[in-house]
Protein backbone atom coordinates (compact mmCIF):
# COMPACT_ATOMS: atom_id res chain seq x y z
CA UNK A 1 0.00 0.00 0.00
CA UNK A 2 1.34 3.43 -0.94
CA UNK A 3 2.30 5.94 1.70
CA UNK A 4 0.44 9.23 2.09
CA UNK A 5 2.18 12.34 3.42
CA UNK A 6 0.08 14.40 5.83
CA UNK A 7 0.66 18.06 6.59
CA UNK A 8 -1.29 20.03 9.25
CA UNK A 9 -2.46 23.57 8.57
CA UNK A 10 -4.51 25.92 10.75
CA UNK A 11 -6.67 28.29 8.69
CA UNK A 12 -5.65 31.89 9.23
CA UNK A 13 -7.93 34.91 9.21
CA UNK A 14 -6.09 36.32 6.18
CA UNK A 15 -6.99 33.24 4.09
CA UNK A 16 -10.73 33.77 4.60
CA UNK A 17 -13.36 35.87 2.87
CA UNK A 18 -15.92 38.05 4.66
CA UNK A 19 -18.15 34.96 4.50
CA UNK A 20 -15.64 33.09 6.74
CA UNK A 21 -14.42 30.48 4.31
CA UNK A 22 -11.09 30.12 2.53
CA UNK A 23 -11.09 31.99 -0.76
CA UNK A 24 -11.13 29.31 -3.48
CA UNK A 25 -7.78 30.25 -5.09
CA UNK A 26 -5.96 30.13 -1.71
CA UNK A 27 -6.33 26.34 -1.73
CA UNK A 28 -3.57 26.26 -4.36
CA UNK A 29 -1.27 27.92 -1.83
CA UNK A 30 -2.14 25.24 0.73
CA UNK A 31 -1.36 22.47 -1.76
CA UNK A 32 1.97 24.14 -2.61
CA UNK A 33 2.79 24.40 1.10
CA UNK A 34 2.08 20.69 1.61
CA UNK A 35 4.06 19.63 -1.49
CA UNK A 36 7.02 21.65 -0.23
CA UNK A 37 6.87 19.93 3.15
CA UNK A 38 6.47 16.57 1.42
CA UNK A 39 9.72 17.17 -0.50
CA UNK A 40 11.36 18.42 2.72
CA UNK A 41 10.49 15.06 4.30
CA UNK A 42 12.84 13.42 1.76
CA UNK A 43 15.76 15.34 3.26
CA UNK A 44 15.97 18.23 0.80
CA UNK A 45 14.11 21.45 0.11
CA UNK A 46 12.68 22.81 -3.11
CA UNK A 47 15.31 25.56 -2.93
CA UNK A 48 18.10 22.96 -2.72
CA UNK A 49 16.67 21.23 -5.80
CA UNK A 50 16.47 24.58 -7.58
CA UNK A 51 20.12 25.25 -6.72
CA UNK A 52 20.87 21.92 -8.45
CA UNK A 53 19.07 23.19 -11.58
CA UNK A 54 15.91 21.18 -10.92
CA UNK A 55 12.39 22.63 -10.72
CA UNK A 56 8.88 21.15 -11.05
CA UNK A 57 6.54 23.71 -12.64
CA UNK A 58 2.82 23.01 -12.51
CA UNK A 59 1.37 22.39 -15.97
CA UNK A 60 -2.21 21.47 -15.04
CA UNK A 61 -4.50 21.51 -12.00
CA UNK A 62 -7.86 19.88 -11.26
CA UNK A 63 -9.69 20.68 -8.03
CA UNK A 64 -13.05 19.60 -6.68
CA UNK A 65 -14.39 21.66 -3.81
CA UNK A 66 -16.58 19.60 -1.49
CA UNK A 67 -17.00 21.88 1.52
CA UNK A 68 -15.68 25.07 3.09
CA UNK A 69 -12.71 25.44 5.41
CA UNK A 70 -13.25 28.20 7.96
CA UNK A 71 -11.10 30.41 10.14
CA UNK A 72 -9.23 28.46 12.84
CA UNK A 73 -10.10 25.03 11.37
CA UNK A 74 -7.27 22.54 11.75
CA UNK A 75 -6.79 20.95 8.34
CA UNK A 76 -4.90 17.87 7.25
CA UNK A 77 -3.51 18.13 3.74
CA UNK A 78 -2.76 14.73 2.25
CA UNK A 79 -0.25 14.35 -0.57
CA UNK A 80 0.72 11.31 -2.64
CA UNK A 81 1.93 10.67 -6.16
CA UNK A 82 -0.40 9.57 -8.94
CA UNK A 83 2.42 9.34 -11.50
CA UNK A 84 6.18 9.22 -11.16
CA UNK A 85 7.91 9.17 -14.50
CA UNK A 86 11.32 10.19 -15.70
CA UNK A 87 10.10 13.72 -16.46
CA UNK A 88 6.51 13.89 -15.12
CA UNK A 89 5.46 13.95 -11.49
CA UNK A 90 1.77 14.16 -10.64
CA UNK A 91 0.48 14.74 -7.12
CA UNK A 92 -2.85 13.72 -5.64
CA UNK A 93 -4.21 15.92 -2.87
CA UNK A 94 -6.98 15.81 -0.32
CA UNK A 95 -7.81 18.33 2.38
CA UNK A 96 -9.77 17.22 5.44
CA UNK A 97 -11.01 19.26 8.38
CA UNK A 98 -10.57 18.34 12.05
CA UNK A 99 -13.70 16.15 11.87
CA UNK A 100 -12.27 14.11 8.98
CA UNK A 101 -14.66 15.65 6.44
CA UNK A 102 -13.15 15.89 2.96
CA UNK A 103 -13.19 19.53 1.86
CA UNK A 104 -11.16 19.30 -1.34
CA UNK A 105 -9.79 16.68 -3.70
CA UNK A 106 -7.43 17.46 -6.50
CA UNK A 107 -4.47 16.65 -8.65
CA UNK A 108 -1.56 18.73 -9.91
CA UNK A 109 0.54 17.81 -12.93
CA UNK A 110 4.21 18.80 -12.99
CA UNK A 111 7.12 18.45 -15.38
CA UNK A 112 10.72 18.21 -14.27
CA UNK A 113 12.86 20.91 -15.89
CA UNK A 114 16.05 22.85 -15.42
CA UNK A 115 16.02 26.56 -14.71
CA UNK A 116 16.08 27.02 -18.48
CA UNK A 117 12.58 25.43 -18.48
CA UNK A 118 13.71 22.58 -20.75
CA UNK A 119 12.49 19.11 -19.68
CA UNK A 120 15.03 16.92 -17.94
CA UNK A 121 15.04 13.63 -16.10
CA UNK A 122 14.47 13.59 -12.37
CA UNK A 123 17.51 12.28 -10.46
CA UNK A 124 17.34 8.53 -9.80
CA UNK A 125 17.96 9.10 -6.07
CA UNK A 126 14.90 11.36 -5.81
CA UNK A 127 12.73 8.95 -7.84
CA UNK A 128 13.79 6.09 -5.54
CA UNK A 129 12.78 8.13 -2.46
CA UNK A 130 9.38 9.01 -3.92
CA UNK A 131 8.33 5.62 -5.33
CA UNK A 132 6.68 4.47 -2.08
CA UNK A 133 4.22 7.37 -2.37
CA UNK A 134 2.83 6.34 -5.77
CA UNK A 135 -0.74 5.10 -5.64
CA UNK A 136 -3.51 4.74 -8.13
CA UNK A 137 -5.36 7.84 -9.13
CA UNK A 138 -8.55 8.25 -7.13
CA UNK A 139 -11.57 9.40 -9.05
CA UNK A 140 -13.24 12.52 -7.74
Amino acid sequence: MAEVFRHPHRVTYSECTVGNHIYYARYLDLLEEARGEFIRSTGRTLLQLQEQDLIFPVIEVHLKYKGPARYDDLLTIEVWLTELGKIRVNFGHRILNQNGTILLEGETWHVCTGLNEKPKRAPEELVAQLKDFVKAKEPF
